[in-house]
């Protein structure tokens, strides 16, 4: 063990055990990302320009829930284990074994916003850039449950807050879960208040483009600190999955940032009416 390395806190990844019922901490991280970024985007829906209604966000959970679980556990069968689940597909069921991605929870919830939309007869972008102002807080949950765990831990250095991981051998090792805890949760939460203060949301879109741009940047950079998946391994280039996923939502939030300013900006709606429909 290096020198001046700090030891793996020992916490047991289940937080509740009542008999055989049993509930790790990533499922509660999970139930409070949802939880409280539902609360929040209840906050959102009635600031100005109050384009989309409090009864649309109260019904969209249950759809953000099956998108973000679906698509998560879909993604990471695809992205970064295909061959493995090819010969055992029974197992892409066992969501209690682990095994999430953020793109393609992403695109779940990107198909749950496309459907529930068109249902209900909403702006897609007004209601888009509410959930994106959300989404840094599960982010930010998610990233601690992965510390709790253990997992996803960083590469080896030798900075003074380096640490020993259970499953990562005896290097020490940076506590990347936390560093993109703060930079996909926390920092990009608060550019994303901070553009909602300056109106952004006037003009649907904008708010979508800026978390898409954040969260590529975030997700990228962290990687530079982040252990790739061992099954993986380093790609083209020397980029990892994480990396090459986020090229394309990087284009894709620079694109509809463009594509929203050429539009004019929306009237600010009455208070308690949704002027989108």
């Amino acid at each position: 063990m290096p020198l001046f390395a700090i030891p793996f806190p020992a916490i047991d990844p289940v937080a509740i055990a009542v008999g055989p019922f049993v509930v790790r901490w990533y499922a509660l991280a999970y139930i409070a990302g949802l939880l409280i970024g539902w609360r929040y985007c209840l906050i959102l829906a009635d600031r100005p320009p109050r384009l989309i209604e409090r009864r649309d966000i109260d019904d969209f959970l249950v759809w953000a829930t099956l998108g973000v679980v679906l698509g998560g556990r879909i993604g990471y069968v695809l992205f970064y284990q295909p061959g493995y689940y090819l010969q055992h597909p029974v197992e892409a069921l066992y969501l209690w074994h682990g095994g999430m991605s953020f793109h393609g929870g992403a695109l779940g919830v990107t198909i749950a916003i496309l459907l529930f939309t068109r249902a209900r007869r909403r702006a897609i972008f007004a209601f888009s850039d509410i959930i994106a102002e959300a989404i840094p807080i599960g982010l930010f949950f998610g990233r601690i449950a992965n510390f709790i765990n253990g997992e996803l831990f960083g590469r080896e250095t030798d900075v003074p807050w380096a640490m020993i991981f259970p499953n990562g051998g005896s290097v020490a090792r940076h506590p990347s879960q936390l560093y993109e805890a703060v930079c996909e949760g926390l920092l990009l939460f608060l550019l994303l208040l901070f553009a909602e203060h300056r109106g952004a949301r006037q003009r649907p879109g904008i708010v979508t483009g800026i978390f898409l741009i954040g969260y590529a940047v975030a997700r990228m950079s962290g990687e530079l600190f982040r252990q790739p998946d061992a099954q993986l391994g380093f790609l083209v280039f020397g980029t990892t999955m994480g990396q090459l996923l986020s090229i394309p939502v990087l284009i894709a939030g620079i694109a509809l940032i463009l594509w929203a300013l050429r539009r004019p900006a929306l009237p600010i709606a009455t208070p308690g009416r949704a002027a989108a429909r």
